[in-house]
């Protein structure tokens, strides 16, 4: 799937990207999905603030919107709508994965197949944000 070639080389060697953020309503709903649901571990928690989960070797970090838009300690930042993202499974587990999402409850709104044997699946979060469960390996040529 090589919809876009770079023709620039980057000097920079970035790794992947370390965290994903979201901006949600209640972080008790917000918690109960991501951590009992999904399994994400809890790594930090400040109430009426954020949660954030740690999902492999990056974060996913879930801020109330109204409180990170007057900004602080860091700069200001918030968002209003439904973002995408995705979550990584080894392709030997995404079936069980898959199961496991629908045994909990989560409707699967798509399946897609991306070719070479690789899928993910998407969902929606209590905040109506649309999380992809994809196979790694996906963006590799």
């Amino acid at each position: 799937m090589a919809w876009y070639k770079n023709s620039v080389e980057s000097f920079m060697k970035f790794t992947g990207i370390k965290e994903t953020c979201i901006y949600v309503k209640d972080l008790d709903k917000t918690q109960e999905f991501y951590q009992d649901k999904l399994g994400l571990k809890v790594k930090g928690r400040i109430e009426e603030m954020h949660v954030f989960f740690e999902a492999g070797r990056s974060m996913l970090l879930c801020f109330m919107a109204h409180k990170t838009k007057k900004g602080g300690i860091l700069p200001s930042h918030g968002a209003e709508g439904c973002i995408h993202f995705a979550l990584e499974v080894e392709p030997k587990d995404y079936i069980e994965t898959k199961i496991e999402i629908l045994q909990k409850g989560i409707k699967i709104e798509h399946e897609q197949d991306w070719g070479r044997g690789l899928h993910s699946f998407y969902f929606r979060d209590p905040d109506g944000h649309l999380v992809e469960v994809v196979a790694s390996g996906i963006w590799d040529p």
